[in-house]
């Protein structure tokens, strides 16, 4: 069946789903593959949930009614069916990357762009090879700007995901040690990410960049299709940051603005929002507004306060660069008696355990009431600390663990999304 017919399919359809959990009335259900589950086998299901069409790629699951299609492959096709859904939307599409701050910096930027147009964006994290796709074909006729987060722990794999969406415009966060284990080093990070930079510059687009970091100017060398931020050069985009604690407040002109975001490492993700929102000629008021309205969720630098003690949880993910990071601006943070828990690190290969002793040997060097470390790798480091606790896995700390954090307590509770250390406020 050609591509352009199953489009109109498509358009026809309430939306694409690709679980069966999830199946609205009218849509168009892709049967995907995974390592533990085959999609294919839940056609009759999605077509008996209301499904408008289903789309397999295994031939023994073909009803032989006029609501299956099937093809070589399902992946393959939703990824195809995107491209082209936004080639039919031609609209600005901004594609971000980077090691850090990416779901964040992509939030900011939307809730400032939503000031002027309407937008679509990535929901959440999804900003692999199947996410990407489906973000596209969630925007609409009335999109008038994709915002689209892209992941990778791989090289060539940005570049896979700039070839489905096509981007004009693009942004990388930063150049950090995440996802070692399969880009090989911070020089595969590097390369890796930087397939967004290349991309955009082979198709002409525009370019935002950080002019304060000296491997994205680098690496944009002279190319002319480029707008950046700094806090001290003149030639670019303004913003001087004026605090960070807890809240991150900065100045831009004579306007300042105070976010809802902690730690100092959030300021390059708020620049950046507010440098879009600029080029897009978002007004200065909007722009302050948007920012100082966004706040965070999902365990990202999120602040509760629980009997009095202020808890900084961020513990959607970590890896060295953010969990430094956060200990550096934790240890700027004003507070009567200060609590740190940290997880488990991931994807790090074989510079993992190092990795884990530099956290570790860096919590020396600054003042820390009590630390409680989890972890496996965690707990196989050294320190001489006696504030310190070590334990291999949480429910290690939970038997152990007595509340006697004082109550003007300031707590940091940091690592990796599969030690689920939001799981440590409920024991405090």
């Amino acid at each position: 069946m050609k591509l352009e017919t199953i489009y109109s399919y498509f358009l026809e359809s309430s939306g694409i789903c690709t679980d069966t959990r999830k199946i609205e009335k009218g849509c168009l259900f892709v049967a995907l593959r995974g390592d533990t589950f085959n999609g294919n086998t839940f056609t009759q299901q999605a077509l008996d949930k209301g499904a408008f069409k289903v789309i397999i790629d295994d031939i023994s699951q073909h009803k032989n009614t006029g609501e299956t299609i099937i093809c070589n492959n399902t992946l393959l096709l939703l990824q195809k069916l995107a491209t082209y859904h936004r080639q039919q939307l031609n609209i600005p599409i901004i594609a971000l990357t980077g090691s850090n701050g990416k779901t964040t910096t992509k939030e900011i930027i939307n809730t400032v762009l939503s000031k002027k147009f309407k937008t679509t964006a990535t929901l959440g994290n999804l900003n692999n090879h199947i996410g990407v796709p489906l973000t596209l074909l969630s925007m609409t006729k009335d999109t008038e700007i994709g915002i689209v987060e892209m992941g990778a722990n791989h090289t060539k794999e940005i570049e896979a995901l700039c070839e489905i969406a096509q981007p004009n415009f693009g942004y990388i966060t930063n150049f950090g040690k995440a996802h070692i284990e399969g880009f090989g080093s911070i020089q595969g990070v590097i390369q890796g990410k930087s397939e967004l930079y290349k991309y955009i510059t082979k198709k002409k687009g525009m370019l935002f960049f950080n002019a304060d970091d000296p491997v994205q100017t680098k690496l944009l060398g002279t190319y002319r299709s480029k707008v950046g931020y700094s806090k001290t050069k003149e030639d670019f985009y303004t913003l001087k940051q004026i605090d960070a604690n807890p809240y991150v407040a900065l100045q831009v002109a004579q306007t300042k603005i105070t976010s809802n975001l902690i730690g100092a490492y959030n300021f390059t993700n708020i620049c950046a929002g507010a440098l879009i929102g600029n080029f897009f000629d978002i007004p200065l008021k909007d722009i302050k507004q948007a920012i100082e309205q966004y706040k965070p969720t999902n365990n990202r630098s999120q602040l509760i306060t629980k009997e009095s003690r202020q808890i900084i949880l961020d513990a959607y993910n970590a890896n060295p660069t953010s969990m430094l990071a956060a200990l550096q601006h934790f240890s700027t943070i004003k507070a009567a008696s200060k609590v740190i828990f940290l997880g488990d690190m991931f994807e790090l290969g074989e510079t993992a355990q190092q990795e884990h002793q530099e956290i570790v040997n860096h919590l020396s060097t600054i003042n820390i009431d009590q630390i409680y470390l989890i972890g496996t790798l965690f707990n196989n480091t050294k320190t001489q600390a006696k504030n310190c606790h070590q334990y291999k896995t949480f429910e290690a700390l939970k038997s152990d663990f007595k509340n006697t954090i004082p109550k003007d307590t300031t707590i940091l509770i940091k690592g990796s999304r599969a030690m689920a250390l939001e799981r440590v406020v409920s024991l405090l």
